[in-house]
């Protein structure tokens, strides 16, 4: 079964930092836009940032210039770097394609930021 799996959350205080991995058990996804969602408690899940196959990047604006969002084909790997977290940022971290498949929703990975 095709799966993606997150993994870096935590708990930080304002102003750090973390980075978060979402490796996929096929290399088919390599061929794919990835994307980083989240999903705050009472709201709804929301895109983040997303990569093409040739790496092109696109950012929410309420983590622009704070978030990057990189992949390494070799690895089936997608990463989110995350820099300058604010309390707001607090939610469960998940990656799937973009557009999403709901096949490929995950356990996620929790980040909270407070001091």
């Amino acid at each position: 079964q095709v799966q993606l799996v997150e993994s870096g959350g935590g708990l930080v205080q304002p102003g750090g930092s973390l980075r978060l991995s979402c490796t996929a058990s096929e290399s088919i996804f390599t061929l794919y836009t990835m994307g980083w969602y989240r999903q705050a408690p009472g709201k709804q899940r929301e895109l983040v940032a997303h990569i093409t196959s040739g790496g092109t990047t696109n950012y929410a604006d309420s983590v622009k210039g704070r978030f990057t969002i990189s992949r390494d084909n070799a690895k089936n790997t997608v990463y989110l770097q995350m820099n300058s977290l604010k309390p707001e940022d607090t939610a469960v971290y998940y990656c799937n394609t973009r557009p999403y498949s709901l096949n490929y929703w995950g356990q996620g990975t929790q980040v909270t930021v407070s001091s």
